[in-house]
């Protein structure tokens, strides 16, 4: 690589869309996680927030496949940004990328996005609560305040199975010890047999553990990530004490709720039953500019869903409007979105919309 590749003529900023990036290394991180390093081909500079996320764009086994993934690197690194993925049993993502995501494979990815970050929620004080791999977000934010020497108060604590498991323990054991500011506790959760010393914590974080580690927590702003059974465990001791929750945050991405899928099911039965009963009059155009084609479709209905109809497929990862994938651009018309952070607010500005949750008020055209 030449020193031209960093001339600040050509560098091109990062902004929210469809990206190709080359992997330029992969560290071992724990026995069954693993970081992978991007860059991209021209070059780019990754400004994002810490906390937000990236959805990767894979073809695995000859079908398309998006999978959303926290930036674990800090913004402060702006020619490369890094995602942490651990291998799960039957996953079919985290499997094929651990098997076979090489050194200069290229990729796309969309992004980045994400309302969980810290620079949106500035404070003095701030307590980092993360489970497993659930620790890669609250990784971006402790990077970026160790690289910008942020003049906050961190209390980070960390779960994992045993000694063996923590993910960037060396790193995090250098940074919290050159800043007497920043302080690092953590918790193996296994009792017994963890196979190797530990004069730590044990067991499942608690009341009494936290109040040890971070007696004035309920004075902090809480960023949280980890297994849902962790991050409800956390809330109801902040409840329990109190706590202004409006000084909570936790990352929401992942697998679809159980109620979601139920709610989109009966909307889905509601919608079948109202279909019988539409009168045309009723029907909206709904025109995908760069297709020629359009669609009528009753007023509520999905951008997404029309484009279905279509034979259109407008790539998504979530449904609910957090990964950002689905987003498209309104030449005209009105929607109601209803998104969980998967869009800025520059982009909606700029005429962006997301898809999956911009539900259709009238004619509209968009560009796909």
């Amino acid at each position: 690589m030449t020193m031209n590749f960093f001339n600040p003529v050509t560098t091109q900023t990062w902004t929210n869309g469809r990206h190709e990036v080359r992997c330029v290394k992969i560290i071992q991180e724990t026995w069954d996680v693993r970081t992978f390093c991007f860059m991209a081909e021209q070059p780019v500079m990754f400004f994002f927030k810490p906390g937000q996320f990236v959805t990767l764009e894979l073809e695995i086994e000859g079908e398309q496949v998006m999978r959303s993934y926290t930036i674990s690197s800090s913004p402060s690194i702006p020619y490369s940004f890094s995602i942490t993925v651990k291998q799960v049993p039957g996953g079919k993502v985290s499997n094929w990328l651990h098997a076979n995501m090489n050194v200069g494979d290229k990729i796309a990815v969309h992004g980045p996005v994400g309302n969980f970050n810290s620079i949106d929620f500035p404070a003095d004080k701030v307590l980092l609560l993360s489970g497993g791999v659930g620790i890669t977000p609250l990784m971006s934010m402790t990077r970026w305040f160790f690289d910008t020497n942020a003049n906050v108060d961190v209390e980070f604590i960390h779960s994992a199975r045993a000694p063996r498991d923590v993910i960037y323990h060396r790193e995090l054991v250098h940074m919290f010890s050159r800043i007497p500011e920043f302080k690092l506790h953590i918790v193996c959760e296994k009792k017994e047999d963890i196979g190797e010393a530990w004069a730590g914590y044990r067991g499942f974080l608690t009341q009494p553990m936290l109040e040890l580690m971070a007696p004035d927590f309920l004075e902090r702003e809480i960023f949280c990530c980890g297994p849902v059974p962790y991050m409800n465990a956390i809330k109801a001791i902040l409840r329990e004490n109190n706590y202004d929750m409006d000084h909570y945050h936790e990352e929401s991405f992942g697998a679809t709720p159980a109620d979601v899928k139920e709610d989109a099911l009966e909307l889905a039965e509601m919608a079948e039953e109202a279909a019988e009963n539409v009168d045309e009059a009723d029907l909206v155009t709904v025109e995908f500019a760069a297709s020629g084609k359009s669609v009528q479709v009753q007023p509520g209905e999905t951008v997404h869903s029309a484009a279905a109809q279509l034979g259109l497929h407008i790539p998504k990862a979530c449904g609910m409007g957090i990964c950002g994938t689905c987003r498209v651009e309104l030449k005209s018309g009105e929607v109601d979105m209803d998104h969980n952070g998967g869009i800025t607010d520059e982009d909606i500005e700029e005429g962006y919309i997301l898809s999956c949750c911009s539900r259709v008020k009238g004619d509209l055209v968009v560009d796909f």
